[in-house]
């Protein structure tokens, strides 16, 4: 029996990746610094699961921005528009995943998306007709020998030739991606045969597409690419590895593929371990995914073993690998840094366990299937099970009251009043907007004084009264600058907000968070998820304050800026003792209160964002009618207290629309904003064929990237939106916050975007 871990945190245990990163973006420090940082992290973590005893231990799973990205440039996938920068890799590297405006190039960068139903987005490969493969750079080569030279044997994890290709887009008509199979199998089998040349004896190749549903076409490319594959590498030992959801009816496909062994994810889809032994070819071995690798909470040790018991029973222990459910990239790094009782309690923390805490499950989990098992593996099992029973029991996580006002909620309480066409006569009378009305998504950059501001005032440096002065006039500024800009919807900056979710949850019931529990979202984005451990409600109001103060500072709309209940539901670390749905609809419940409490301060626009409902759509096409339900019933239940004239925005990003865009619809938002830059407003296609009946603010920038877009530029693709969204549903907006950027570019980006829309106003 061998331990497997599939992947591992690669920001570092203190976000030095990002640091470092952020600082040769800047210009301050130079590529080899950056990647000594790297090495340095790719190293710690190496040892650290060696010392812990791991028998399969990841290398290739470390990425400067994105692991999909990574297989693109080292696949030779590079759009033309970046065919000046390809002297330099790591330039060329960041240009694809940012763009780049500097020394006469100004590039795009490329589209980004959700990686499956997680918080963290890929670089999404672009592929032509004829698109021609070669290889550029073997990163898991490097990586490997990187490891090796540091006496680490180490597996390497490289993406499946057929995920690849489906997680790509076609850029041009004319063609389907999977087309190219045939001419991209030869580089990546070339890529596989240098790693088995070194010596490489395991391999983990991801075939996450293989949990999803797929046609006839895309089975029988499977079994063309494994069956070339293992021919072609016949030293190389392949484990075959799938997540976030399970296998069913592609059990057959899987199992037969010609793998040494196959790893399924236990924690979605437990109920699928019965097929897969019954399946399993005699001479295969299974790693079971028992270890939980998306969310913080201790394992059931006793029931896993279990599990794992079951599938010794049945194959043997010899053909049994134990691992995490997935990648520990979606887990903070370690627990032992949450030092401070009175950020996480120590009631709620022995509940917990993040990647480093998940590796030493890990290895009891082997040592309790041994015969004789060791008196530490009994002891871990005696502190988790005294855990667990705590957790169960635990006062702190149940309100009365909460439960009966989610089961008092009716059918009435997510429905508006009158219909939109109704609606947006009184709106428009209240507001008063011309065509093309422009707008912000919510936040402003939030430079380092800012940021400097909260960090002092929590140290208690730095006085509430002086620190409530100081962000009042960042305020103040932000609103004159708005309307010395032109624009016709203002945002009051959220200068007070340390992220879009933990700032909400820091004043709900039920949630509590850490000092360090950091995860990456995108490139050097990282985000530190409230933890939801509890029954959830409002105490007090939330947002009111700052919003009625902006707005006391102007005669134009300042929106009132919220997270939707299924963002903060998708973007936090969710109890597990309850449906997903119930814990939506308590926090959809508060958010109504909120929302309610902004309109009896008089302000009269409502943004209630929901990036992530796309995102928490279930991958099996099955699942989705049950998930859309309840999230769209509790976006409509937090959004629907108010009056007709109350305009009503949300904001979604980084998705595809197209099969959720008739529940989209039913969400009834008066305006949604999106993004659409990156793609060139192609995600706009979706609203076309629905002929979306309410307003829409197709993002004309990307705020991702550090260019400053040209007013012709933003134009176009109002011209294109134009199109297909008739013009008096239009609204002009960036793709996404601010909050990254810095300012003299915000500046810039928006009066060219005030004037972009001047210009349409000229044409209508």
């Amino acid at each position: 029996m061998k331990t497997n871990i599939l992947g591992y945190p690669r920001i570092g245990s203190k976000r030095e990746l990002k640091k470092a990163c952020e600082s040769f973006w800047a210009g301050k420090t130079t590529a080899p610094e950056l990647e000594q940082v790297a090495a340095g992290l790719r190293l710690e973590n190496w040892k650290l699961q060696k010392e812990a005893g791991i028998d399969l231990i990841p290398s290739n799973d470390f990425s400067y921005y994105d692991q999909v990205l990574d297989l693109s440039l080292s696949l030779g996938v590079i759009p033309a528009r970046y065919k000046s920068l390809q002297s330099d890799r790591l330039s060329l590297y960041f240009a694809m995943a940012r763009g780049f405006q500097q020394d006469g190039h100004d590039v795009i960068a490329m589209e980004m998306t959700k990686w499956f139903d997680t918080n963290y987005h890929y670089i999404v490969p672009e592929f032509i007709k004829g698109q021609q493969f070669s290889l550029f750079y073997n990163k898991a080569l490097a990586e490997y020998k990187e490891a090796k030279h540091a006496g680490i044997e180490t597996k390497p994890v490289i993406l499946g030739p057929v995920s690849f290709l489906l997680l790509g887009k076609e850029k041009e008509d004319g063609f389907n991606r999977l087309d190219l199979i045939e001419s991209l199998l030869p580089v990546y089998i070339q890529y596989l045969k240098e790693l088995e040349q070194e010596g490489v004896t395991w391999i983990q190749i991801d075939e996450p597409f293989l949990a999803l549903d797929i046609d006839e076409r895309t089975k029988e490319l499977y079994k063309l690419a494994f069956d070339l594959i293992s021919s072609s590498c016949p030293q190389l030992k392949i484990i075959l590895t799938t997540y976030f959801e399970g296998l069913k009816e592609n059990t057959h496909l899987a199992v037969n593929l010609p793998v040494e062994a196959l790893h399924i994810d236990l924690v979605r889809c437990p109920e699928q371990l019965d097929d897969v032994l019954e399946q399993l070819p005699l001479d295969k071995g299974l790693s079971l995914g028992v270890v939980d690798g998306r969310n913080i909470w201790c394992s059931d040790l006793e029931g896993a073993a279990n599990i794992v018991k079951k599938a010794v029973e049945s194959i043997g222990k010899e053909r049994i690998f134990i691992a995490g459910s997935s990648s520990f990239l979606h887990v903070p790094y370690d627990l032992d840094l949450e030092t401070k009782t009175e950020v996480l309690s120590p009631e709620i923390k022995q509940w917990m366990a993040f990647a480093k805490q998940k590796v030493q499950e890990l290895t009891v989990l082997k040592e309790l299937t041994n015969e004789t098992i060791p008196e530490r593996a009994k002891q871990a099992l005696f502190i988790n099970k005294q855990a667990n029973y705590n957790k169960q029991n635990s006062s702190l996580i149940h309100n009365n009251e909460v439960k009966e006002r989610v089961s008092a909620i009716r059918p009435e309480d997510a429905r508006r009043g009158k219909p939109f066409s109704e609606r947006k006569g009184l709106q428009q009378a209240q507001l008063g907007l011309p065509l093309y009305p422009t707008t912000t998504i919510g936040s402003f950059p939030q430079t380092t004084e800012v940021r400097s501001w909260r960090a002092r005032n929590k140290k208690q440096e730095l006085s509430d009264a002086e620190y409530d002065r100081l962000l009042k006039e960042e305020t103040k500024k932000a609103i004159k600058w708005q309307e010395e800009a032109g624009l016709d919807v203002l945002v009051h900056g959220e200068f007070e907000r340390n992220d879009m979710v933990e700032y909400f949850g820091e004043q709900l019931s039920g949630f509590t968070f850490s000092q360090n529990g950091w995860v990456q979202s995108y490139g050097s984005r990282c985000v530190k998820p409230p933890i939801i451990y509890g029954d959830v409600s409002r105490p007090t109001p939330m947002t009111v304050y700052w919003s009625t103060y902006a707005q006391s500072l102007t005669t134009k709309p300042v929106k009132g800026m919220l997270t939707g209940p299924v963002t903060i539901l998708q973007w936090s670390f969710v109890r597990n003792d309850q449906p997903r749905s119930v814990t939506c609809q308590q926090i959809a419940l508060a958010i109504r209160d909120e929302v309610c409490d902004l309109e009896k301060a008089d302000i009269k626009v409502i943004q209630i964002d929901e990036p992530a409902i796309r995102e928490g759509l279930p991958l099996k096409k099955a699942d989705w009618k049950s998930y859309l339900d309840w999230a769209v019933s509790s976006f409509c239940i937090s959004s629907a207290g108010v009056k007709n004239a109350t305009q009503i925005h949300t904001h979604m990003c980084y998705s595809e629309f197209n099969d959720i865009i008739e529940h989209i619809g039913l969400m009834d938002a008066d305006v949604i904003t999106i993004e659409c830059s990156r793609s060139q407003m192609e995600l706009l296609d979706a609203f076309v064929k629905y002929k979306y009946p309410n307003e829409i603010g197709p993002g004309v920038y990307d705020i991702h990237s550090p260019r400053v877009p040209s007013v012709d530029e933003m134009v176009f693709l109002l011209e294109k939106a134009k199109k297909v969204i008739p013009a008096e549903q239009l609204w002009v907006n960036p793709d996404c916050g601010l909050k990254t950027r810095g300012w003299t570019e915000t500046k810039d980006s928006l009066i060219r975007m005030v004037e972009a829309a001047r210009v349409m106003r000229k044409k209508a």
